[in-house]
């Protein structure tokens, strides 16, 4: 059966395709936030097939196909590529209404040009034309970049990487720009069981061993310079919510101390030493002139016999109900008060608090840079049609939409960048059928050159890159 991905896809009126097809369609993709690897991308890898682009690593898929009763052996078992693929054709005819749908057949009809269906009875026949288009030298991981327009993307690496990928890259005639974000969340969470031993691996990293809180702050502040030196503009935090719980010096370096020597922190203790931690990068940034991201909300790892099994980051994790305003606000007025805010993006994965986190961030910006603190884009369970408009209705709302920076991927699939073309067709229905209704202006260039800068210019301005 054809598709139903048609050019109007998600377009309700005559003012939404124009908006799209003029303002939002050609422009180029700034993915400011991915976590694709960049090895893949410096050696310019050639995917064997499309599970190894597609399923692997896409916990998107494995929840849905878990969902459906697929044995685990067709999802991160020992099956062959083949067979996880054909499990996951069998699973799409189930995921109608979920954003999958949507996302897999503009995947198929993007990248290889399949304007068909997926489903058990065509999967041998889809896997083995994508597989075979994907031997083909502009299907290998920059190719696959190129077709989407992407004109920049950033990845995401822990404080102890050297960026050696991100290197070559630079000195390569690439011509998509491939940037790196600082992600030291393993040196913020003191409770987590490997602390201790991810702080011996940091301190091989920077040349000393690490003892002290000092030498914490120390070896971080070395590894911001060399981020910097390489390029990095950015930095990503992945929280439950942000900390904020008095203390001293003195307390912080006892604190530090006790976990050192393998003692059991109190709940207060560990929220002091994270908020000190979090206050010095915060002023870091600033002091390299660094845009700072902050994703907060997610329940991580709520299945403790999979994960023992499985590991992180395979499908095991939603969204959390935990208190944000408070602790936000006095995170972001102790860097105000100190002059030492730097650009700032938020992203909010409970959907209750949109308009919390949409208020949160007129407290400060303080009029010295357009957009300076910002909500960032609907990400994991919510970069999906009803989850955008929620956040794009809340930021209408609350703040200006018009400063917007715009859509990501947040992904590790090399096939995600249809999400950008997703996202722009909701947006540009959503101001298509304010202006069908008389909400908005019947001011096509008004509203178009708005649609642009959301998509592309914002971005373009905020970012430099």
């Amino acid at each position: 059966m054809k598709s139903f991905i048609t050019d109007t896809f998600l377009l309700q009126n005559k003012y939404a395709e124009e908006l799209y097809f003029n303002y939002a369609e050609k422009l180029p993709i700034i993915d400011y936030h991915n976590h694709l690897p960049p090895k893949d991308i410096a050696e310019d890898r050639v995917f064997e097939n499309i599970s190894k682009v597609w399923i692997a690593g896409d916990h998107y898929k494995w929840r849905a196909m878990r969902t459906l009763g697929i044995n685990e052996k067709y999802i991160t078992g020992d099956a062959t590529d083949k067979e996880k693929f054909e499990a996951w054709a069998k699973t799409v005819p189930h995921t109608l209404r979920n954003p999958l749908y949507h996302w897999t057949h503009l995947e198929l009809k993007r990248y290889f040009g399949i304007d068909e269906l997926l489903n058990e009875n065509n999967a041998s026949e889809i896997y083995e034309n994508t597989s075979h288009q994907l031997q083909q030298a502009d299907k290998s991981c920059r190719g696959l970049l190129q077709i989407v327009n992407a004109e920049t993307v950033c990845t995401t690496e822990d404080p102890t990487d050297n960026l050696e990928y991100h290197k070559a890259l630079k000195s390569s005639n690439f011509n998509i720009k491939v940037s790196t974000a600082f992600r030291p969340d393993k040196a913020i969470l003191i409770e987590n069981d490997e602390y201790n031993s991810y702080l011996d691996k940091l301190g091989e990293v920077a040349g000393f061993e690490i003892t002290t809180y000092q030498n914490l702050i120390d070896a971080l502040y070395s590894r911001i310079e060399y981020f910097n030196a390489n390029d990095c503009k950015l930095c990503d935090h992945g929280l439950n919510h942000i900390s904020y719980e008095e203390y001293t010096t003195a307390e912080i370096e006892v604190i530090f101390e006790k976990k050192r020597n393998g003692l059991t922190l109190s709940h207060k203790e560990i929220e002091q030493f994270k908020t000190s931690i979090l206050l010095f990068l915060g002023e870091t940034y600033h002091q390299f002139g660094w845009i700072q991201q902050y994703h907060l909300g997610a329940l991580r790892n709520n299945n403790a016999r999979m994960h023992r099994i499985l590991g992180p980051d395979t499908g095991w994790d939603s969204i959390g109900d935990f208190k944000q305003a408070a602790n936000l606000s006095k995170f972001l007025n102790r860097l105000d008060g100190n002059d030492k805010l730097t650009k700032t993006i938020i992203y909010n994965l409970n959907p209750a608090d949109n308009e919390i986190f949409a208020t949160m961030i007129g407290n400060f910006n303080d009029g010295s840079i357009k957009g300076k603190v910002q909500v960032g884009s609907s990400w994991w369970f919510l970069d999906q049609k009803d989850g955008i408009l929620k956040q794009l209705n809340a930021l209408s709302n609350m703040g200006l939409i018009s400063c917007f920076i715009g859509m990501l991927t947040d992904s590790r699939s090399f096939l995600s960048f249809p999400r950008h073309e997703y996202f722009r067709r909701v947006l540009c229905n959503l101001f298509g059928e304010e202006m069908a209704s008389g909400e908005l202006p019947n001011d096509i260039e008004l509203v178009g050159n708005t649609i642009s800068d959301i998509c592309y210019n914002n971005a373009k301005n905020y970012f430099d890159f």
